[in-house]
């Protein structure tokens, strides 16, 4: 029994809950809102949670901040959108830049001891695990807000819309 409650515990707080629970509020968010037209030009001011977005975004509207989450799903479920052909040329050709910039300092820093090699490699694994905790703890911060965003929303559009009280 404390091993289900342990591993339920856990479960809570894992990347991939959190990311269903986003998913699940905005598809929730896309089935509530019939007609997303309804929101443009209606501001952020009137939800709290909503209006904290407002200083991120340069449009202060309902129907923005609907499209926003809805770019962030599709992000989520299909990979971050492809860039376009000069970005990746653009990328391509800094990547070899560095690569040969690279090549030439790490044939002159050969001679360098093993030793020292293997402490610095110790230092990257540990920093790497650091770096990877930090980011896993912003990212399921994020979708925390963003998740109570939506849902945010949602409620919000009942309201203007008069069915403020459905599905609750």
């Amino acid at each position: 029994m404390m091993m289900q409650l342990s591993e339920t515990n856990i479960q809570k707080n894992s990347l991939f809950t959190a990311m269903n629970r986003f998913l699940g509020a905005v598809n929730n968010m896309d089935q509530t809102v019939m007609v997303p037209s309804l929101l443009r030009d209606v501001p952020l001011d009137g939800d709290r949670e909503l209006s904290a977005m407002k200083s991120d975004m340069d449009e202060g509207d309902m129907y923005s901040y609907y499209q926003l989450l809805k770019s962030i799903r599709t992000d989520m479920e299909w990979g971050v959108r492809c860039a376009t052909a000069n970005e990746r040329r653009e990328e391509s050709m800094k990547l070899s830049r560095t690569n040969s910039v690279t090549s030439t300092y790490s044939s002159i820093s050969s001679s360098s001891s093993s030793s020292s090699y293997e402490e610095d490699e110790e230092e990257e694994d540990e920093d790497l695990e650091k770096q990877f905790q930090y980011h896993l703890t912003g990212l399921q911060g994020v979708l925390s807000k963003l998740t109570q965003q939506a849902d945010s929303l949602t409620k919000r559009y009942k309201k203007e819309i008069g069915i403020g009280g459905w599905g609750q």
